[in-house]
C-alpha cells in the first residue's frame, strides 16, 4: 500500500502534518503519484494539482476542515461538485465538519481528527519564569488568542467565522472584574482586535510570529485560553490547550466537545459560566499524540486498500 499526499505549501499547520506523515510513514509513502494506491488530498482546493486521469484511476481520500455555509457560493458550490466526482472517501476532522458534508454528498465519511505533536507541545512547570522572560509578573492575568481574526488583506474586517468580536465581547467583560488582565496574541492578521484593543484601552501583547518553541512556552504562560469561534475544523488550540494543561473554554465547534469537558463548553449568552478543566482536557488527548494519532490513519488507509 502506498499513499500520494499532495502538497500544500500555504504556511499553514496542514503543512506541519505534511512533514509530520512524510517523517514518520515515509515506508507507506511515494511522492510520484503514478506509483500510489491511494491519493490523499489533505486540503480540498489542492485537487486541481493532480493529474485527472490519475484521480480517476486512483482511490482518493479527501480531507475536509470544516465548510463555512456562509461564504458557500456558487463557485464554491461548482468547484465542489467537480471535485466531488473524483472523491471516493472524504474525511471529516470533527462530526460537526461531517454534518456539514452531509448535506453536499453522498460518499463515505471517515471522522478523524489529526494527531499532535507531543515533542512540538508540551507542559512547562515553571511558568513564573516564562512570564518574566515574555515581559510579563506573575500576577498578571493572561488570556491567549492565537488564531487570525482579520478576514483579508483590508486588515480590517472581522473574520466572523472565528468570532473576534465575541472574544471582545469577552474580554471586556473579565476586564471589568478581573485585575492585571492582559490579552496575549500571536499570528498573522490580529489587527481587528489590535484595533479594538487600543479603542477600549485593553490591555494586550502581540507576538506576531513564533516558532514551536515560543508558542508552546506562551501557551504555558496564560491563565485562560478562548476558543469563541462560530465555524471551525479542530480547532487545534483545543488540541494544544489540552496537551499543554493551559486552562481553555470554547464554543463548540470542531472535535471541542470531544476533548474539553461540557462545562468548559459556552454559547455566549452563558460564557461567564463556563469553566476550563485541565486535567479532564489532558487525559482525553493523549490518544491524538504520536504515534497512536498517526498510526490511526495508516489503520484507515490500510482498511480502504483491503476493502
Amino acid at each position: 500500500m502506498k499513499i500520494y499526499l499532495n502538497k500544500i505549501n500555504e504556511d499553514w499547520v496542514v503543512d506541519q502534518f505534511v512533514k509530520e506523515w512524510n517523517n514518520f510513514k515515509f515506508d507507506i509513502t511515494t511522492y510520484n503519484v503514478k506509483d500510489s494506491d491511494i491519493i490523499w488530498l489533505i486540503a480540498p482546493w489542492t485537487w486541481k494539482n493532480v493529474n485527472t486521469k490519475m484521480l480517476k484511476k486512483k482511490t482518493v481520500f479527501c480531507t475536509v476542515h470544516h465548510i463555512d455555509f456562509k461564504k458557500f457560493n456558487k463557485k464554491v458550490e461548482k468547484d465542489f461538485y467537480k471535485r466531488d466526482k473524483y472523491v471516493d472517501y472524504y474525511h471529516a476532522i470533527s462530526e460537526n465538519t461531517k454534518h456539514q458534508l452531509e448535506k453536499l454528498t453522498d460518499k463515505k465519511i471517515i471522522v478523524a481528527p489529526f494527531w499532535l505533536n507531543q515533542n512540538n507541545f508540551f507542559h512547562i512547570e515553571d511558568a513564573i519564569s516564562l512570564k518574566k522572560k515574555y515581559g510579563f509578573k506573575n500576577e498578571d492575568f493572561l488570556i491567549g488568542s492565537y488564531q487570525r481574526d482579520t478576514e483579508g488583506a483590508d486588515l480590517v474586517s472581522p473574520k466572523l467565522s472565528k468570532g473576534p468580536d465575541r472574544f471582545l465581547e469577552m474580554v471586556l467583560f473579565y476586564n471589568r472584574s478581573i485585575k492585571n488582565m492582559t490579552v496575549v496574541l500571536t499570528g498573522r492578521r490580529r489587527d481587528y482586535l489590535i484595533n479594538k484593543f487600543e479603542e477600549f484601552d485593553i490591555n494586550y501583547k502581540y507576538f506576531e510570529m513564533v516558532d514551536y518553541k515560543d508558542l508552546n512556552e506562551l501557551y504555558n504562560i496564560l491563565d485562560l485560553y478562548i476558543v469563541s469561534s462560530r465555524v471551525e475544523g479542530g480547532p487545534r488550540a483545543v488540541f494544544e490547550c489540552a496537551i499543554t494543561k493551559t486552562p481553555i473554554i470554547s464554543t463548540d465547534v470542531g472535535h471541542s466537545s470531544k476533548i474539553l469537558h461540557p462545562q468548559s463548553i459556552f454559547e455566549m449568552k452563558n460564557f461567564e459560566a463556563a469553566k476550563p478543566s485541565v486535567d479532564f482536557a489532558y487525559n482525553n488527548v493523549i490518544q491524538y499524540t504520536i504515534p497512536l494519532g498517526i498510526d490511526n490513519f495508516e489503520d484507515i488507509f490500510r482498511k480502504i486498500y483491503e476493502n
